[in-house]
C-alpha cells in the first residue's frame, strides 16, 4: 500500500483529486507516523486530535471541485505563530499558558487554501539557540538520527517534515532558523526577502532580521507555500509592496549561461572538510547542467557573527520587555496589592525565561545602555550597511551564490554547551539576514549517514531564480555518501 506520508504536496493533491484516496486517509497517515515516532522525535508541543470539522470541509470543496493545492495538506506550524484559540509558548515556560487570540497573516493564508494544521512544532525559547536544545519542554531530536541535534531554532518544524510527520511546516529565520535545520535534518528550508512575507502574529526576537517561511519536502512544495503566504499585508509595518513572482513558473528553466558565484570566505569558515567534498560536488553538478561558476570574495564575511551578536540581542531585549508574567503567559507568583511590581517582574522573569534568553536579554541591554551604545550596536548597524554593499557588489557580477548552509553535520545532543560554539553553528546563515537576503538550503549529500545542505543565496525579490536553481539542482541530483 502506498505510504501518503511521502506524497509532495503536488503529488497529494493530484491523489485527492483522481480519489485515489480521501482528505481523511492523509490526515489518518500522518497521525499514524506521528503516534508512531513522536516519543522519540518530539517535534510537536501541542497536537489537534479533532480534525473532524476540518477533513469534512477540506473534503467537500474537493469534491465540488473548488479544492486548491494546499486543500486538505496536513501542515506544522513552529509554535512562535500565531493561531487563533491554540497556545503559542515560544518554547518558553514564561508562556506555558498562553492562548493566541487572533491568526498570523501567514496561518489566515493557509486555512484561506484549506491546508489542516496536525500541530504546533517545538523550537528554541524565543528562537534563541541552534540546536532546539534551549527549548523549555526538552529538545527535539533529528530524525535522522536520534542521538543528534535537529538544528534550531526551528528544529521541531524542520524534524516534523524530515520524519514525515507533516508535509510541510512553517518556521521563523533570524540568523539561519530555517536554513540551518532544514540543511541538519535534510529537508528544504527557505528564507525569503525581508519583507516579502508578513509578520503580523509572529512573536518578534529581532524585529530588522525576522522573517516567516517554509520547510517543505521540495523545492517545488517550497515554491507552492511562499506562493501562498508572500503579500504586503498592512498590519505589518515591515511587510513590502513589492510584486510578487509567479514563483512555480520558471521551476524547470535552464539554467545554461547562469553565473553563479563561490564566495571564497565561506570554505574557510571551520568548514569540515567532507562537508565541502560535498558542496563542491554540488557545484560540479550545476556547471554540469549549464551554468559558469564564477569565485568570487565578500571580505565583510567575518564581521558578520559578531555584527549579528549585537544586533540580535539588543532588539530581543526590547522585544523581550513585554513578558512579565502579568499580562499574559505564566505568572509564578500572585498579583496582590502587597506584591512589588519589582518583585513581580523578577521572580516572572527569573522562572520563565531560560539561561540563554537571559544570556542575550542582559547582552542586548548592555549594548544599548548609555556609554556603549555608540561602541557597539551603533558601530553594528554601520557594519550591517558594509555587508549589504558586499552582498550588492558581488551580484553585479554574478546572479545567485551557492554556499554550506553549515560548517559540520548535525552535532550529537549536548556537544555544543558552551554558547560560543554554539553560535558558530550559524556562521554560514546570519549574513544573509543582516542583508535581508532571500536564501534556500536544499538537501545534496550525505557524510557519515547524515545530511548536507547547499545554500542559495539570491539578490533581493529573487526568489524565482534560486528557486529555480535550487529545483534544477534537485532534480540532476542523487546522494553521494563521503566516507
Amino acid at each position: 500500500m502506498q505510504d501518503l506520508t511521502k506524497l509532495t504536496i503536488r503529488e497529494a493533491h493530484d491523489g485527492l483529486v483522481a480519489k485515489k484516496f480521501l482528505v481523511a486517509d492523509l490526515i489518518l497517515a500522518y497521525q499514524e507516523k506521528i503516534t508512531e515516532q513522536e516519543k522519540d522525535v518530539h517535534a510537536f508541543l501541542w497536537l489537534n486530535t479533532d480534525l473532524k470539522n476540518e477533513i469534512a470541509k477540506a473534503q467537500e470543496l474537493i469534491n465540488g471541485g473548488e479544492g486548491r493545492l494546499l486543500t486538505g495538506i496536513p501542515m506544522a506550524i513552529k509554535d512562535n505563530i500565531l493561531v487563533d484559540g491554540i497556545q503559542a509558548t515560544a518554547g518558553s515556560k514564561i508562556l506555558a499558558n498562553y492562548i493566541a487570540s487572533y491568526d498570523a497573516t501567514v496561518i489566515t493564508k493557509l486555512k484561506n487554501q484549506g491546508a489542516i494544521l496536525l500541530g504546533k512544532t517545538n523550537m528554541d525559547e524565543f528562537a534563541m539557540g541552534s540546536s532546539n536544545e534551549t527549548s523549555a519542554f526538552g529538545p527535539t531530536k533529528n530524525p535522522r538520527d536520534l542521538s543528534r541535534v535537529p538544528g534550531g531554532s526551528s528544529g521541531g518544524s524542520a524534524a516534523s517534515v524530515s520524519a514525515d510527520e507533516a508535509m510541510f511546516a512553517l518556521g521563523s529565520d533570524t540568523g539561519g532558523s530555517i536554513r540551518q535545520p532544514a540543511g541538519f535534518c535534510g529537508v528544504v528550508g527557505l528564507k525569503p526577502t525581508y519583507g516579502r512575507v508578513s509578520r503580523y502574529g509572529l512573536m518578534s526576537l529581532a524585529s530588522s532580521l525576522d522573517q516567516i517561511g517554509p520547510l517543505t519536502k521540495t523545492v517545488e512544495d517550497s515554491a507552492i507555500i511562499l506562493q501562498t503566504i508572500a503579500s504586503h499585508d498592512t498590519n505589518d509595518f515591515t511587510s513590502s509592496n513589492h510584486e510578487v513572482d509567479d514563483y512555480l513558473s520558471d521551476l524547470d528553466k535552464s539554467i545554461v549561461g547562469m553565473k553563479i558565484g563561490v564566495p571564497k570566505e565561506y570554505f574557510s569558515l571551520g568548514l569540515d572538510a567532507k562537508v565541502k567534498r560535498v558542496i563542491k560536488d554540488a557545484i560540479g553538478k550545476l556547471e554540469k547542467l549549464g551554468a559558469k561558476i564564477v569565485e568570487v570574495s565578500l571580505p565583510m564575511t567575518d564581521k558578520a557573527l559578531a555584527t549579528y551578536y549585537i544586533i540580535q540581542p539588543a532588539e530581543a531585549s526590547a522585544n523581550l520587555a513585554r513578558y512579565t508574567g502579568l499580562l499574559y503567559g505564566n505568572s509564578q507568583i500572585k498579583n496582590s496589592p502587597e506584591s512589588k511590581l519589582k518583585e513581580l517582574y523578577e521572580v516572572n522573569r527569573g522562572l520563565g525565561f531560560g539561561d540563554e534568553v537571559k544570556r542575550r536579554i542582559m547582552m542586548g541591554t548592555y549594548v544599548l545602555s548609555a556609554g556603549f551604545y555608540d561602541a557597539y550596536y551603533s558601530q553594528a548597524k554601520k557594519v550591517q550597511q558594509l555587508i549589504r554593499e558586499d552582498f550588492a557588489k558581488v551580484f553585479e557580477e554574478v546572479d545567485i551564490l551557492i554556499t554550506p548552509t553549515t560548517p559540520t553535520i548535525a552535532f550529537k545532543l549536548g556537544d555544543n554547551q558552551d554558547p560560543l560554539s554554539m553560535h558558530l553553528a550559524d556562521v554560514c546563515t546570519v549574513a544573509v539576514n543582516i542583508a535581508g537576503l532571500p536564501a534556500l538550503s536544499l538537501p545534496v549529500g550525505e557524510v557519515d549517514g547524515l545530511p548536507v545542505g547547499a545554500q542559495l543565496i539570491g539578490k533581493w525579490w529573487d526568489e524565482k531564480k534560486i528557486l529555480n536553481v535550487g529545483h534544477r539542482l534537485e532534480s540532476s541530483y542523487k546522494l553521494k555518501v563521503i566516507k
